[in-house]
């Protein structure tokens, strides 16, 4: 497991911005002319909770650079669970990571399910490069199609593995943008389409967070008998309100979350 966070994080961004090109262009349209970094809210990652890949071991790689658990999440429609980690360091990304329940699908895609994750060597899912491995199995167009009938999510996991499913810019850093209204329309106004699913923008300041996303990109993805162009990755950008103590927000809204993971949805 990676010692320092820097170096985590520098490789997810890789690999997400290799399956997410438009990630750079949205770096530029919403940076400063001076160049300002723009800071990462939180990252997400998808798993299944099958005991070798399941959540609590993805979480591990976070835990030993010194992340704690926050809140946790039920996705009853969808059949997942997540939970959220953060740092004491207010400058380290928060994380977030969801499961899928797979006892609750079908036959089928239970195993469907078993068999991607028993092609997974045990210890690679504790190795340095596993959140940013990508798939460890083989998958065909029609498998893939079938999960998609089942679980979008389900489908996603199989076609692209362990790698950062979304990053995340923190409106409140930003210098030309002071609400997530702006950044939709400036995203809008350059061709970008954003998640309109629960209203495109999710949450509210009661909620203490506000939320929107693109719609993920769509690239080749090479199955094992041909290759498609499916959706990839997304980016969102979030806004977090101060609590009575004065302190942001740094949890989540379960019911915006449950939004934001249509933002890879094929059929969107």
């Amino acid at each position: 497991m990676h010692s320092d966070r820097t170096t985590l994080f520098r490789h997810l961004w890789e690999s997400y911005r290799q399956v997410t090109p438009s990630a750079e262009e949205i770096h530029r349209l919403l940076g400063d002319t001076q160049g300002d970094e723009i800071v990462n809210d939180h990252i997400a990652l998808r798993t299944f909770n099958l005991e070798k890949v399941n959540l609590s071991k993805l979480a591990e790689h976070f835990l030993v650079l010194g992340y704690t658990e926050g809140g946790d999440y039920h996705f009853e429609g969808k059949k997942l669970y997540a939970k959220h980690f953060e740092h004491e360091d207010p400058t380290a990304p928060k994380v977030f990571i969801s499961e899928l329940l797979v006892e609750q699908f079908s036959p089928e895609l239970q195993a469907v399910v078993r068999k991607l994750v028993d092609q997974v060597d045990p210890a690679s899912v504790s190795a340095d490069n596993f959140l940013y491995s990508g798939t460890h199995w083989q998958v065909d167009y029609e498998t893939y199609q079938q999960l998609l009938n089942e679980s979008e999510y389900a489908a996603w996991l199989a076609a692209w593995g362990y790698r950062a499913n979304h990053f995340t810019v923190s409106v409140n850093h930003l210098a030309r943008f002071h609400s997530v209204e702006d950044v939709n329309k400036a995203l809008k106004n350059e061709g970008y389409v954003i998640n309109s699913s629960g209203g495109e923008v999710k949450g509210s300041p009661e909620e203490l967070l506000e939320q929107s996303s693109t719609m993920a990109d769509r690239i080749e993805v090479r199955f094992s008998d041909q290759t498609r162009t499916i959706p990839s990755c997304f980016y969102e950008f979030a806004r977090r309100y101060p609590k009575p103590d004065g302190q942001l927000y740094s949890g989540f809204v379960a019911a915006s979350a449950d939004k934001i993971f249509e933002s890879t949805n094929a059929g969107m």
